[in-house]
């Protein structure tokens, strides 16, 4: 078993989108360990209908649309870390993260300190707007700092060329390709403006 880590710069970048063609193209499990907001189409239930493959149980699943350790603790419990070691599944398995990396698990832990423990390979998800630079560069210094090895950044968006080359070489990061706003999201439109992620590359680190 070989997990990737898909982690985000910050909340509504596009990890689960990004999650469900990821799953998809390496006919992977897909795990997301806590899920914060249940009223709407959760993240497990959008990858699950985009790539055909059913999700592995949440470990929390919290009723506030929150960050993860509010959520708990209006739910009235404390997420414990060593409850979320990765699950032992045949083949890749895709994780997804919650919000930004520096969202608190509880008062103690961010779900950065989680990432470094899984030491599993991390590709970040970018927007292409305005403030990335500076998103997508802090992100990928907590990441380094904490030892977790990057994959590369994949961008979420419309094309903003000079903004993405800034961020791969002064970060001196790889470039996973973008995803295009997507009109109508199906599992085919996903599959299409998937085929401009680098896969080899994700491959490679398998």
């Amino acid at each position: 078993m070989t997990a990737l880590i898909v982690a985000g710069t910050d909340t509504g970048v596009g990890k689960t989108l990004f999650s469900a063609g990821l799953t998809a193209a390496l006919g992977a499990a897909y795990w997301k360990p806590v899920q914060s907001g249940l009223e709407d189409e959760t993240d497990s239930e959008v990858v699950a209908r985009l790539s055909g493959v059913t999700p592995l149980p949440e470990t929390y699943r919290l009723q506030l649309p929150a960050s993860p350790h509010l959520s708990a603790e209006a739910d009235g419990v404390e997420i414990d870390p060593d409850a979320l070691t990765l699950p032992e599944v045949d083949g890749p398995l895709v994780v997804e993260g919650a919000g930004g990396l520096m969202v608190p698990l509880n008062r103690r832990t961010y779900y950065l300190d989680l990432i470094a423990r899984w030491k599993a390979p991390v590709i970040l998800v970018a927007r292409t707007q305005l403030g990335t630079i500076n998103h997508t560069t802090l992100s990928l210094m907590a990441l380094q700092g904490a030892g977790c090895p990057v994959i590369g950044v994949a961008f979420s968006g419309e094309a903003e060329p000079l903004v993405e080359e800034t961020i791969k070489q002064m970060s001196d990061v790889p470039h996973l390709g973008r995803l295009d706003p997507i009109a109508e999201v199906t599992p085919k439109s996903l599959a299409q403006a998937f085929e401009a992620i680098d896969m080899n590359r994700i491959r490679g680190a398998l």
